[in-house]
Order: structure tokens, then sequence, then C-alpha cells
């Protein structure tokens, strides 16, 4: 996938004393997340961005930036997502105290970074692991500002799915074993590296109410850039026809809903997408239900503009995807929890279901009525989190906090 081409439109005014640093978890595919950390480096083009491992040949947006790994990167790609372990030593060690701004791109162990700001002050023996770090009182300190995506969904919010379906086919009994044993000590790292920012950020109200019940600390909602350009119709409107749904092919995004829920009403689906649960869905589905893979990027458009409507089945923190539908003027069939409650209006962009069950999602699919909804109104709709308001907000947010950082400095 290419870049999204679009330039900021409120740059921040580069001060040549302001060391700027961007902090990662991983760059190893194309995300929510990846956007994230592509805005702010166009905003900062000359900040380094430190993460824990980095994959060049399956994400090239990242090509003319300063992208700094460290040991993490030796280790065989296949075991490190099993490490969350050792990406907490390594972000904990991570020393970034050098520099006027940290922005933590995170929804993992990134926001554990050394600032000097804030300490990590833990029990047994994690605190003897990652020991906590002091600096002087009186130094000069940056400024941490933390995007978060979630709190860590493996410790916290889903637990319980990784316990039950991993996502490591063969490693599952491995992943199963070594969370279950972790996981105690890991939460309480975790949440005191939550404390360690300065100031947070959500990627959605959803979020922010789940960074306050883990975290017990206050957030500021800026919603993630979604590339709107990139599914805008142009020219004569598409014919539309059938549904489609997309994304990452795990148990939590319940893609199974939709392929069963379309396979009862013999109505066309179209899967776009991979991932650990393929196989499960395909032998799920009836004759109605079409998966592809490997979809350009213009195909992606393509099927967004000329479906009836996008099934959004799974509650995620976010939900990109689901923006990305209305971007090209589709309305969305959503579980109404989680971050869709933030970019579905029910009746004007899209419809809700209630319960994460088939059978909610056909009734709400027999009662969709395409024909009442505006197509162009739910395009517009889109723009709210388009990588243009997403540059303003997160320039504004960043600039107040730089001013009242100094002011108490």
């Amino acid at each position: 996938m290419k870049a999204p081409t679009t330039k900021p439109q409120l740059p921040i005014a580069h001060n040549g004393n302001l060391k700027v640093a961007i902090v990662c978890d991983w760059l190893t595919g194309i995300g929510g997340a990846e956007r994230v950390v592509l805005e702010l480096h166009k905003l900062y083009p000359d900040a380094p961005i430190y993460t824990s491992q980095y994959s060049p040949n399956k994400l090239d947006w990242f090509k003319d930036a300063d992208v700094r790994t460290g040991w993490l990167q030796r280790i065989p790609a296949g075991l490190k997502k099993f490490l969350p372990v050792l990406r907490a030593w390594y972000f904990s060690h991570l020393d970034l105290s050098d520099y006027d701004l940290v922005i933590s791109s995170s929804g993992a162990e990134a926001k554990g970074v050394r600032t000097g700001n804030r300490e990590i002050v833990d029990s047994r023996w994690v605190g003897k692991i990652f020991r906590p770090w002091h600096k002087s009182p009186t130094a000069k300190r940056p400024l941490h500002i933390c995007y978060c995506h979630s709190p860590t969904h493996y410790y916290w919010i889903r637990y319980d799915e990784y316990i039950k379906h991993p996502g490591f086919g063969r490693f599952d009994p491995m992943a199963r074993i070594g969370l279950k044993l972790l996981v105690g000590p890991l939460k309480r790292w975790d949440f005191k590296a939550a404390q360690r920012p300065d100031v947070m950020i959500a990627n959605s109200t959803h979020t922010q109410t789940m960074i306050q019940q883990y975290y017990q600390r206050e957030s500021t909602v800026i919603h993630p850039p979604v590339d709107t350009e990139r599914f805008r119709v142009t020219g004569t409107s598409p014919l539309r026809h059938g549904f489609v749904t997309a994304g990452r092919q795990t148990p939590y995004m319940r893609k199974d809903l939709a392929v069963q829920a379309c396979t009862e009403l013999d109505v066309p689906l179209v899967v776009i997408g991979s991932g650990p649960d393929h196989d499960r869905l395909k032998k799920l589905a009836g004759r109605s239900v079409v998966f592809l893979t490997n979809v350009s990027d213009e195909e992606m458009a393509s099927h967004f503009q000329s479906a009836l409507g996008f099934i959004f089945p799974g509650m995620e923190d976010f939900g990109i995807t689901a923006v990305e539908a209305m971007a090209a003027g589709t309305p969305v069939i959503a579980f109404n929890q989680g971050g869709s409650q933030d970019s579905v209006v029910a009746g004007q962009t899209g419809v809700f279901f209630e319960e994460q069950t088939v059978a909610s999602l056909v009734k709400a699919l027999q009662d969709f009525k395409p024909d009442k909804f505006d197509h162009a109104a739910i395009r517009q709709h889109a723009e709210q989190f388009s990588v243009a308001t997403f540059h303003k907000h997160i320039t504004k947010f960043i600039e107040k906090n730089l001013a009242r950082s100094a002011t108490v400095e």
C-alpha cells in the first residue's frame, strides 16, 4: 500500500532548537497505529522514529525517515511478538531525556520510554528487572505526549480472548503459558508505564474510558487520521450491490458474524483481507460469500464505493475501515460498542446492531434500507476524520502543551 500523500495543512512551526523524537511499539505492517506515526513523521520529518522492530520490506511509508531500532531487531521475526517482556525491558531502558518533545504512539510498551518526567516504581521481580530511573528535578525535562491506541490488549481489555485465541497457530499453547505466567507482573509494569507520559491522547471516547478505567488517567480524544481522499468517488456514481467487510481476520474482529449472517440471508458479501481466522471463515461461508486477498488500493476503494453497505461486526478501539467506507459514501452496519459509536450516526451514516450475535446482525440487515441514505452526506461526515483534520487537532494539542510546559519550567 502506498503512503497517503496528503500534506500537513497546519504544520508545527519548526524551532531550530526544538529536538523531537517519535516512538512507537513496532513498524511491521499497515494499520491505524502506523498511520498515526506516518502523520507525525510528516509534521516532524527530521525527528528520529524509535521502535522495537521495523520491516521496511512490508512498510515503505518510512523509507525517507530515520527509523532507529535496537537489539530486538535481530530476533527472528516469528518470535518477536511472543516477547512483550523484552519489549518492556527495551523501552524501559530507552533514554530520550535529551529531547525537548517525545511523542509516543502506543498500544503496548512504547509509552514506557525514559524521559525523566515520571518514574516507574514497582515491586517484586518487575521492579528489579525494570529498575526505576531517576533524574535530577532541576534538570530540563522533555514533554512526553502519548497517543494511546488502547490500554495494552493482551493485559487488560482482551486478555480472555488472547488466552482463547492467541493467534499464533501451532505456537498457541506456548503463547498461552507465557501470557498466564507473566500477565500479573506485566500488568503492574504496564500500569506504571502508563503514568510516565505527561499527557495522554485517546483515539476515541471508548479508548478514553478504558484509559481512565485501567490506567486511572485523563486523556483528550483526537481521532486517528483516515485517508478519506483515497475513497472519494470521482465521476459517475457507481452502481451499488451487495455488502462488503474488510480488515484483519482475527477472532475478536468477529468477521464470522458477517459471513454467517450473509450466508443465512443468501445475500452477496465480499470479505477483503486475511489473517489467522481466514480458513475458519471460509468453512462458515455459503455460496453468496466471496473472499479476496491481496487487494490493491484501487480495488479496495472500488469495492467500498460499489457496496450497499459495509458490515463492521467487531468492537474496535476506533475502527478506521468503517470511516473509509463512509468516505466512499457507503453506510455502515456496525456493532453498537467501541469506537464505531464515535464515527457512525444511526440513521444518517449507518445503523447499529445491539448484540454481537448472528441473529442480531441478521435482523439489522433485514431492516437495512440502503435507498434512505444520502451518499454525499455520508462522505461529508467522514471528512471530520480526515488527515487534514488530524493535523489540525494534533498540532493545536502539541503546541498548547509545549507552551504550558515552558511556562511551568
